[in-house]
């Protein structure tokens, strides 16, 4: 009969399957101390991991970008609109971002502020970087850029005393004693390290120095940087760098800025400088041709003894002077149109002088437009190649605007040409109505008219020089910087609070999928539960574990754990045995395989019957592998082989009485050769026969039913209850097939469950315990 046990479960049940949630949680809950200590390596783990893991600080600045679409900065140029200045390049945001985080920006920054070499102090468990005033000494380099860009090394550094130090290669080893000034020659090349104070401060101090690609560390950085705008409708673009080192974050962020604005500057002055030099050289052309000029003049006025000639010849030629004034004008224009045209045919691929006066607007727009998109061009192509698909659209727009200026040149020539004709045409026959004008009068107006078209053109060109200085002297940059390089002093990474429940949350999760994986892999049987949901059988209680050596484990007055589940064990069995007739019972005991305590079962089950004042005969019926003897320390005498192999022999002659437990015990006897045979030559039933004559109980000790088919020769002796032993942690739960097999064809008497070996701590059989073999003490880690 199956103890009743009083425990409050909760179950989630279905129409099959019912889970035992409280017994899971025990389950786990048994081994809390694994879980304890994993907590706390994974605490220590943690705080060992934030105290040498280096602290990594977010620098953020803040910039306006000049994007006029986006309302974006105020052009500086604006107070110079009437000038015609306004003719700049809108910029795009995605453009300017992409330059930002072009890999030639970065380089000249990681170049600049030296961020391939780096500086370590080596403590006693990691190495601190150190950066800029905390490094003790300066180091020159006379090293080309070249070499020094691909360079990848590094050195030890040791301050010896005030002015000497210790030089180690890149392996530890010793290489020279060095003073600091002097230079220091390498494979790579020389350097000198100039200390930063003259105190004798850092004395035994390893610092190594490390040098890295230019190119890899610029590559790092240009990764690890974050450019993004504001938002979608704002000209604001947000930049935020991490680094373990906060001053040098800053500094990366606001050199890139100051770097960013430096080209922008000098690409808006390119076409303003090209501008300028093209004046320049027309005006020094023409300051030439205008000393030829006055020169003539000079020459005929002396040649021809004239004073006054346009006051002489005024009243004459005023009706003349308005259509002179405009072949000055299309002289003028003509002039202008051959030097652009000479200046664009011999420069292709430089900017254009614009804002020079053209008549014609359509070519002045043309060339604005031409020079914006070349500035464009330049600007892009330094953060990609000439392949890409935006360069070769601006190459072709470039093209298609070039032809279309020279073709714009080409009709104005023409045009002005016609015109000009037609004023000439005017003004020969206004001359020949002045019959009075003296031949020397219309020659010194032929030299007069080529100096004022020298002198005016001499003068608009001062004057576009002057505006193109204004020009170069007002350049904006594109960007504006709103909130410079900034950074908490509280590190964002690693984060101690979230590094400290992602360990308490490791040091739970590993022990449970440890746990949760022996117990996956654990396929013993452990509970009357366990055995209860495969064999229908009942089941007589549980033995707990014990860790005494002796065998036999009841005594008088004994109020034991172990005592008293023998205790209930004889109160079930007696349960079980209320309706056999007769004073005498016969109790078989078995198991599935050896070792589950069938044995220790056995005489502890005949110690407590005996000590209720009971007759008891113990038969040790494993014959194959007695250990009856053995277990009650007793020397091994004739026995149940005798018996069986002896027919002169008496039962009588084979029992023997065990004073330490107080009952009768028949020994298993020699090992024989053919136990079965001895089993079933009938001699046995005399054994039960007279037990059942002179006892009250009869306890059998068979062999295990798996291993051989003994067991299933004497059952058909007729037990009143065979006890079946189950032992926690030991039985594979694949065999109980066997007893469920034998209780389902009823093969075995009356059969019932006992589970031996119970670990009542844990909810469930676990642990070492006794019947074949002698019991092991567990160790300390184990007991953990």
């Amino acid at each position: 009969m199956k103890e009743n046990k009083n425990f409050d479960f909760l179950y989630l049940e279905d129409e099959d399957d019912t889970i035992n949630i409280r017994e899971v949680v025990d389950k786990y809950r048994y081994y809390y101390k694994w879980f304890l200590l994993g907590i706390i390596i994974a605490l220590i783990g943690a705080f060992l991991y934030l105290r040498y893991t280096p602290k990594q600080y977010e620098v953020a600045s803040t910039i306006l970008i000049d994007d006029q679409k986006k309302g974006g900065l105020s052009s500086e140029l604006s107070a110079f609109a009437d000038l015609g200045l306004m003719g700049g390049v809108r910029t795009s945001i995605d453009n300017e971002i992409g330059i930002l985080k072009s890999r030639s920006l970065m380089e000249r920054v990681v170049k600049n502020l030296k961020l391939n070499i780096k500086f370590y102090y080596q403590g006693r468990v990691t190495q601190t970087e150190l950066y800029k005033n905390r490094v003790p000494f300066k180091i020159s380099f006379n090293v080309k850029d070249s070499i020094l860009r691909k360079l990848d090394t590094s050195f030890t550094i040791t301050r010896m005393a005030k002015n000497a130090f210790m030089l180690k290669n890149s392996e530890g080893e010793e290489v020279s004693k060095q003073y600091y000034g002097e230079s220091v020659t390498t494979n790579f090349g020389s350097f000198v390290v100039t200390p930063n104070s003259l105190e004798n401060k850092h004395v035994n101090q390893e610092i190594k120095v490390t040098i890295s690609p230019l190119e890899l560390v610029a590559n790092a950085y240009q990764k690890n940087i974050k450019i993004e705008p504001y938002d979608k409708k704002s000209s604001l673009i947000n930049l935020s760098l991490k680094d373990n080192i906060k001053q040098r974050a800053k500094d990366i962020l606001d050199y890139l800025v100051n770097q960013y604005n430096k080209d922008a500057i000098e690409d808006k002055s390119f076409i303003a400088k090209n501008t300028d030099a093209f004046i320049n050289e027309r005006l020094e052309v023409i300051s030439k041709d205008l000393t030829v000029v006055d020169k003539g003049v000079e020459n005929f006025k002396t040649k021809n003894n004239l004073t006054d000639v346009v006051v002489e010849a005024g009243l004459i030629l005023t009706s003349n002077q308005s259509v002179q004034q405009k072949i000055i004008g299309l002289q003028t224009q003509l002039k202008l149109v051959e030097y652009v045209t000479n200046y664009i045919n011999s420069n292709t691929t430089n900017l254009i002088p614009a804002n020079l006066g053209l008549a014609d607007e359509n070519t002045n727009q043309s060339t604005v437009q031409y020079n914006e998109l070349l500035l464009e061009r330049n600007r892009i192509l330094k953060s990609s190649g000439k392949l890409n698909p935006i360069i070769l659209n601006l190459d072709d727009q470039i093209l298609k605007l070039q032809q279309s200026i020279k073709q714009g040149l080409v009709n104005l020539k023409s045009s002005l040409t016609i015109s000009l004709n037609a004023a000439k045409k005017e003004e020969m026959h206004l001359n020949s109505k002045i019959t009075s004008v003296p031949k020397q009068e219309r020659e010194y107006r032929d030299i007069q008219r080529q100096q004022q078209i020298i002198e005016t053109l001499y003068l608009y060109l001062l004057q576009k020089r002057e505006e193109n200085a204004i020009t170069l002297a007002v350049t904006a940059p594109n960007a504006k910087v709103i909130d410079r390089a900034y950074g908490s002093s509280i590190p964002v990474a690693p984060k101690p609070r979230l590094i400290y429940m992602a360990a308490i949350l490791v040091g739970v999760i590993i022990p449970l999928i440890v746990l949760y994986l022996i117990f996956l892999f654990d396929n013993k049987v452990h509970t009357s539960d366990e055995l209860e949901t495969e064999i229908k059988a009942p089941i007589l209680g549980d033995i707990p574990e014990t860790t005494s050596e002796d065998k036999i484990v009841i005594l008088e007055n004994d109020e034991s754990g172990v005592a008293e589940s023998f205790r209930m064990l004889r109160t079930n069995v007696t349960f079980m045995l209320t309706g056999v007739k007769g004073t005498s019972k016969i109790i078989f005991l078995t198991s599935t395989i050896k070792g589950e305590g069938k044995t220790f079962t056995a005489i502890n089950l005949a110690t407590i019957l005996a000590m209720a004042k009971k007759k008891v005969l113990v038969v040790g019926a494993d014959i194959r592998s007695p250990k009856l003897a053995a277990y009650l320390n007793i020397r091994e005498e004739k026995g149940l082989t005798h018996f069986l192999t002896d027919n002169q022999l008496q039962v009588k002659n084979v029992i023997q009485h065990v004073k330490a437990t107080g009952f009768d015990m028949i020994q298993s006897g020699i090992i024989a050769p053919n136990p079965s045979e001895l089993l079933m030559n009938g001699r046995f039933d005399e054994v039960i026969a007279y037990g059942k004559q002179h006892y009250d109980y009869v306890i059998v000790d068979t062999p295990p039913v798996s291993v051989v088919t003994d067991t299933l020769i004497l059952s058909k002796n007729n037990a009143d209850l065979f006890i079946y032993v189950v032992r926690a942690n030991y039985l594979d739960k694949r065999l109980l097939k066997i007893p469920k097999k034998l209780y389902n064809e009823k093969r075995l008497p009356n059969m019932a469950m006992l589970i031996n070996c119970t670990n009542p701590l844990k909810g469930y059989g676990y642990g070492y315990g006794y019947g074949y073999g002698n019991e092991v003490k567990k160790p300390w880690w184990k007991r953990f």
